[in-house]
């Protein structure tokens, strides 16, 4: 067993996730434009929590 935690099993290595936001204004998401942890200010890619956690069960390690 790996000494990993849960947070960074199977992520794709060299990807940073943005800082979680204090409070409001939070930024959208980019896909369904709900609300995200990340402050609004953040530049990048932004997923609300469930559109992240679907995307990384598309993206999940395989055998």
């Amino acid at each position: 067993m790996s000494d990993e935690d849960d947070t960074t099993y199977c992520t794709i290595v060299g990807t940073a996730k943005p800082p979680k936001a204090d409070g409001p204004p939070y930024a959208e998401c980019v896909l369904c434009r709900e609300p995200t942890e990340y402050p609004e200010s953040y530049k990048g890619i932004t997923l609300c929590p469930v559109c992240e956690w679907q995307e990384a069960q598309r993206t999940a390690c395989s055998g």
